[in-house]
């Protein structure tokens, strides 16, 4: 924290807990700019993150009544998380839950409210403790907040644990405001055949949402409309749908971005362009696929002919090379959303997280779907069934089998085709979508009423 900046001293002090991932922190660091922006004599914020995350994110912009405090790391790196995974979400629900403590009979002013990550699963505790409010920020959707929050009923119906490929088909219709899935199709629940220490400490963060005293979700009312309503009726304290908890306040800053040491200017490339003409491709900051499958997606886009810009992280040099040709540009990293808000962007070939889809879904822009793990399967599952505004690069996810780049640079050509009727359907529910997502987030919008309820709620210190 900076002891020489002065913060507002009376009104709401907000201590932000976010997971330390980054599908988690970016969602949370969202919120609060937007609620550090809608009253900034008002709300301080103070953000929460492991001394590695300070490094990664400590010098990016935000509002001055936002300032960062640090715990202690809970493994010596990220590189440490992606290799022991399980390892690492116990660590963060043991080892963190003391310093945070800490550091709270440390802050200036008193807190008046705690937002928590639900994954972190002890922070609803300590805020009870300390009669502060907290509010519990679920940073997936809320389809799969129902999954998990109803999930005894898949144990009494014999879908979990579940065994062999001739069950995947099978439809579970009996979650509460969620529309009929394939087994396949539900978030994958265990790495093995019964529940395992991850899924379980996740049930417990769903769990224990009950004895917080309020409920974020970073989605949006239109978007959820059945499955919000019913959480609403059910659950005994505010539920509010503050989303899309992506940076869209920040399209009109930082215009421009340069890739890599050569200073290529992606923006530049993509302003060349046709209008819709381009395939943004990326897979996510945290798993990855198999080096064979990163391959044959290479092969396929080279053999498609289709313009494409291609997040491909650590590997940039491998797949330019592997893919080929002047149709298409890799780089290590972008500004997403506003590649995603781009004219000349016309698709993107997703991992399904769903900050990409939510951003997707803000820009207008249909979906190739190629989940990998976790709520990226149902989120696939949204996208191609529920909104219709994509298609499955493959059916299941967990069919060990690759798609050839045969495959691909068929269906890249035809998910990219202009004057295909079938598509030109498609891109007119994706612009339906994103015009409900413009309208939630606009004066009156439901995004924009929630939040200023939520605001008025942790002012008042209402707990109850």
């Amino acid at each position: 924290m900076d002891a020489a900046k002065t913060y507002p001293s009376t009104g709401c002090h907000v201590v932000a807990m976010p997971y330390p991932g980054r599908g988690h922190i970016n969602p949370m660091m969202s919120l609060c700019k937007l609620l550090a922006l809608k009253r900034p004599q008002h709300i301080l914020v103070t953000f929460v993150v492991t001394e590695e995350w300070l490094g990664f994110i400590g010098s990016d912009p935000k509002p001055d009544n936002i300032r960062f405090a640090t715990v202690p790391n809970v493994i010596p790196s990220e590189v440490g998380r992606a290799k022991d995974f399980p390892g690492f979400v116990e660590a963060v629900n043991t080892k963190m839950e003391a310093p945070f403590e800490e550091l709270l009979d440390r802050l200036q002013p008193p807190v008046t409210a705690i937002v928590a990550d639900t994954y972190v699963v002890w922070a609803i505790g300590v805020g009870n403790r300390r009669k502060i409010p907290v509010a519990s920020l679920w940073p997936m959707s809320a389809t799969v907040f129902s999954v998990l929050h109803h999930f005894e009923l898949l144990v009494q119906h014999g879908h979990f644990p579940i065994e062999g490929s001739e069950c995947r088909d099978e439809l579970v219709d009996y979650i509460p405001g969620v529309s009929a899935t394939r087994i396949a199709d539900l978030p994958t629940l265990t790495l093995g055949n019964s529940r395992d220490q991850v899924l379980e400490r996740c049930l417990e963060g769903v769990s224990l949402v009950s004895k917080a005293q309020y409920l974020l979700f970073t989605s949006v009312c239109e978007l959820e409309a059945a499955v919000i309503d019913t959480l609403k009726a059910k659950l005994p304290f505010p539920v509010y749908p503050i989303g899309p908890a992506i940076p869209y306040f920040e399209l009109i800053q930082n215009s421009s971005a340069t890739y890599g040491e050569h200073g290529v200017h992606y923006f530049r490339w993509l302003d060349c362009q046709p209008i819709g003409s381009v395939l943004y491709v990326s897979l996510g900051s945290f798993l990855s696929v198999s080096a064979a499958q990163m391959d044959e997606i290479a092969g396929g886009l080279r053999d498609s002919g289709v313009r494409y810009l291609w997040v491909s992280r650590g590997e940039t040099d491998r797949f330019g090379d592997a893919c080929g040709g002047d149709t298409g540009l890799v780089v290590p990293w972008c500004d997403q959303l506003k590649v995603l808000c781009h004219p000349s962007v016309g698709g993107f070939w997703t991992h399904c997280g769903w900050n990409s889809t939510l951003e997707a879904t803000f820009a207008g822009v249909p979906m190739l779907t190629f989940p990998l793990f976790w709520d990226q399967i149902p989120n696939s599952k949204q996208i191609v069934e529920d909104w219709k505004v994509g298609w499955r690069v493959k059916k299941d996810v967990e069919i060990e089998n690759l798609v050839t780049r045969g495959k691909i640079s068929e269906l890249l050509k035809r998910f990219m085709d202009q004057k295909s009727k079938e598509m030109n359907e498609m891109r007119k529910r994706t612009k339906q979508l994103q015009e409900a997502c413009g309208g939630a987030i606009s004066e009156g919008g439901s995004s924009e009423t929630n939040l200023d309820a939520f605001i008025e709620d942790i002012s008042k210190g209402q707990s109850d």
